[in-house]
């Protein structure tokens, strides 16, 4: 069997303020594309569809039209993640049968989408993103609720998936969770979903499935493995900070064969537009074409702030999305509090302060004016 499976759409997302729909709708026509040339037997989305509860109705109707272009090509199973309210996205979800599996509801885990191919049966699992306030009350096996933690719900969750697995001899099993499993590589862009601290999942919860599809992490990646069980990340298909900017963004290609061996192929997707992290001076900055069409950071290193800093960047680079002037040679700021806490002499602090901001020393004027200052401010309050 084979599956494409990809998480983290975030649409409705927006980039330093920039509106980011058009980019998603270029990355998921590929998506599409891609599920009709391969003829994969099912996309799956294992979460974060949307980047809020409430999404903007452009991000509606761009999910709303990516469903109907892949459901034209093959079946698609959505569950929701920790960004997506799961009443809104599961909306409809009783009256799409056929083509169009959208799993929400606690109430619906360990009940599979059933899929088949020449070899047989495969049964998908998709656990919806299981919040531990709410799930350790809902999977308690009992009166008594669960740990408050995302390993006690997640393993409930499990326990249930296997119960109903035991009862299907010969499937193939696939899961779709939104978690953070052990050993992950997380970025700046994914929101926490600690509880008490803790927001993993141990990748032994998932053991005795052949293939985990996992989503929250925004990084395409094999946290661990596990024998017989492939767990993997497809990540974001679009960067969403700058902290993703090495990332090959890219979805899985599964082949599911007849005895539960799994291979996972990344496929790269193109991105509309690449990002760039750019340092050195404004002239330095200045210099040249490159990275004319990129989403840009800019760090200036100028020792001065230069007049009309942004402007000036900005008709260089014209999707320039943030800009940090820090001086070479600025002393760090930890340094400079750690002598705030122990120097007394207001000429020693000043000289600190002006060659934090400056990058250079100050000089004789400067440190008779925090002196003079100093003194004056003593004399008013009468401290003096």
């Amino acid at each position: 069997m084979r599956l494409l499976h990809t998480s983290d759409w975030h649409l409705g997302r927006t980039l330093h303020g920039v509106d980011l729909l058009d980019a998603q709708a270029a990355v998921l026509g590929q998506l599409v594309r891609l599920a009709a040339a391969e003829q994969v037997d099912a996309v799956l989305v294992a979460g974060d569809v949307y980047d809020r509860a409430v999404p903007p109705v452009e991000a509606v109707a761009l999910f709303s039209r990516t469903l109907a272009e892949l459901a034209e090509h093959t079946t698609v199973i959505v569950s929701s993640g920790n960004h997506d309210s799961a009443i809104r996205l599961g909306f409809g979800s009783r009256i799409f049968t056929d083509r169009v599996r959208l799993r929400t509801e606690l109430a619906g885990i360990g009940s599979p989408v059933l899929l088949a191919d020449a070899a047989g049966p495969v049964a998908v699992y998709p656990l919806p993103y299981l919040d531990p306030d709410s799930a350790r009350l809902a999977l308690a096996p009992a009166a008594e609720p669960l740990e408050r933690s995302h390993q006690a719900v997640t393993s409930a969750a499990m326990e249930l998936v296997r119960a109903d697995l035991a009862g299907r001899p010969g499937h193939r099993a696939v899961v779709l969770a939104h978690a953070f499993v052990v050993g992950g590589q997380p970025s700046e862009s994914e929101r926490s979903i600690a509880v008490g601290g803790v927001d993993s999942v141990a990748a032994e919860t998932f053991a005795g499935i052949d293939y985990v599809a996992l989503g929250h992490l925004h990084g395409a990646q094999q946290p661990r493995s596990v024998t017989g069980t492939t767990l993997a990340y497809s990540g974001s298909p679009l960067r969403y900070s700058f902290s993703e900017l090495a990332h090959t963004k890219s979805v899985n290609l599964v082949e599911l064969a007849p005895d539960g061996a799994v291979t996972v192929t990344a496929v790269p997707l193109e991105q509309p537009r690449q990002m760039a992290d750019l340092t050195g001076t404004l002239a330095e900055l200045l210099d040249g074409e490159a990275h004319r069409d990129d989403w840009v950071r800019a760090t200036v290193t100028d020792r001065a702030r230069p007049e009309r800093l942004v402007d000036r960047l900005r008709a260089r680079y014209p999707h320039l999305l943030n800009v940090v002037f820090q001086p070479a040679g600025a002393a760090a700021a930890a340094a400079v509090a750690a002598r705030i806490a122990t120097e007394h002499s207001p000429r020693d602090l000043g000289g600190d302060f002006v060659a934090h901001v400056t990058g250079a020393p100050a000089d004789e004027a400067e440190l008779a004016l925090f002196e003079q200052a100093y003194a004056e401010a003593l004399a008013e309050t009468g401290a003096a």
